[in-house]
């Protein structure tokens, strides 16, 4: 006997639209209630556009985009990550701290590698603009 939550059962077109649907809730809470995440989404909303200017091929420039998403992706994993700890208990405990900390440091990397992708890629043409 396997136990199945009431919120899988959907199947076919009406399970995509559910999923779609928890999707946007998440990222309405993540709008209203996560500034590290609201500050995300002004960067690409500044950065995504600039990308279109830059003269540098377009695999370059999915990189430089794809580099952002992933800073987003990683954060909505580490305010996942938070959520769950907190559901389960409000004290602290090492282990919870273990997990936040663990999370922090995905956004972290995450962060380190959309840096270098600029540096490497928009760098070079930053500089060259600058007369440096």
């Amino acid at each position: 006997m396997s136990a199945t939550s009431e919120f899988k059962n959907g199947q076919g077109l009406r399970r995509i639209v559910n999923a779609f649907g928890y999707s946007c809730a998440g990222l309405r809470h993540a709008m209203r209630h996560e500034a590290a995440i609201r500050q995300e989404l002004i960067a690409l909303a500044v950065l995504v556009p600039l990308t279109v200017l830059l003269p540098v091929p377009a695999l370059e420039r999915l990189l430089l985009v794809l580099s952002m998403l992933l800073v987003l992706l990683t954060e909505f994993l580490n305010s996942a990550i938070e959520a769950a700890i907190d559901r389960i208990s409000l004290e602290r405990h090492p282990l919870s701290g273990q997990a936040k900390d663990l999370g922090s440091a995905a956004v972290c990397v995450a962060l380190l590698m959309s840096a270098a992708c600029w540096a490497v890629i928009a760098g070079p043409l930053l500089a060259r603009w600058l007369g440096l």
